[in-house]
């Protein structure tokens, strides 16, 4: 039945773009949940809301006004941070709320919800076009390639700010650049989960992947493995069973962050670890 499924090409498209989803969100949700930026995903998906509802509301490409909206809020988020009192939960709700109350008066003021503004807030990955999978991998490609490129700089910052400033690192440039990725990857996330599950996606396997104690490279590892097992089961599992594959995949990834839980507490988990390292020794 796996390979039935997979002779169609709308459920190709589907497992590759969210592959590349998949990835980038592992990668950045990392840095993410280290620098205890785990609701910013949800503050600036609830900003593309708003940039969705400006797409539509302007008769343009929504994808490129979240884009835009979602790189301005969150700008504005690490400004609000940085010359305020402001802490950074309650800067996260400030732009949460603003970005889900212009959208609410954009769709009040244009008629109401509209089908493409379903598929935004609830994903719909199996109807993704040709144009949309290209556009996905380009980007994820581009993420992909600037993380790499910053992992020792963003490394450093999540780890030690003040280290990293006396240090000589451009600390707010650098910060601004990692806001301005995650915001791109976020909206970039829309199509596979929807912006209403999309911080669930970046904070779900890392934070199973955060479990096992690893190093920073190996965790990385670990939330990608999680990430993408739950992408692909979660696109097969709705084909088979016709329900939502956005909420399949959150599901899919909570059931093995329970799976985990459930491990751990067991102590498998160190069980496991102690009969490799007693296996490394006798090698």
């Amino acid at each position: 039945m796996v390979l039935e499924a997979l002779t169609y090409g709308f459920v190709q498209k589907a497992i590759i773009s969210g592959i590349a989803v998949a990835i980038i969100c592992s990668f950045m949700g990392t840095f993410l949940v280290l620098r205890r930026y785990a609701l910013f995903g949800d503050g600036i998906a609830h900003v593309a809301f708003g940039g969705i509802a400006v797409g539509l509301f302007l008769g343009v490409f929504p994808f490129w006004s979240a884009f835009a909206v979602c790189i301005g809020g969150a700008l504005g988020l690490q400004k609000l941070r940085h010359s305020t009192k402001i802490s950074g939960d309650a800067a996260v709700a400030v732009v949460l709320v603003s970005g889900l109350a212009l959208g609410v008066i954009l769709v009040s003021t244009s008629g109401g919800f509209s089908v493409d503004l379903f598929s935004f807030l609830f994903g719909s990955i199996l109807l993704i076009s040709n144009d949309e999978t290209l556009m996905i991998l380009g980007i994820s490609a581009a993420i992909i390639a600037t993380l790499v490129v910053l992992r020792k700089p963003f490394f450093q910052l999540t780890f030690d700010e003040e280290q990293a400033r006396l240090a000589g690192l451009p600390v707010t440039l650098l910060n601004y650049a990692f806001v301005v990725l995650a915001s791109i990857t976020v909206v970039t996330s829309m199509r596979l989960v929807g912006i209403l599950l999309i911080s669930a996606l970046i904070v779900l396997p890392n934070i199973t992947a955060m479990m096992f104690g690893k190093g920073f490279k190996k965790t990385l590892g670990i939330s990608m493995l999680i990430s993408v097992s739950s992408v692909i089961s979660g696109i097969l599992l709705s084909y088979y069973y016709n329900i939502a594959p956005s909420g399949t995949i959150v599901v899919v990834a909570v059931v093995i962050l329970i799976g985990v839980l459930l491990a751990k507490s067991a102590g498998l988990i160190s069980r496991i670890e102690m009969r490799k390292h007693s296996q490394l020794s006798h090698d």
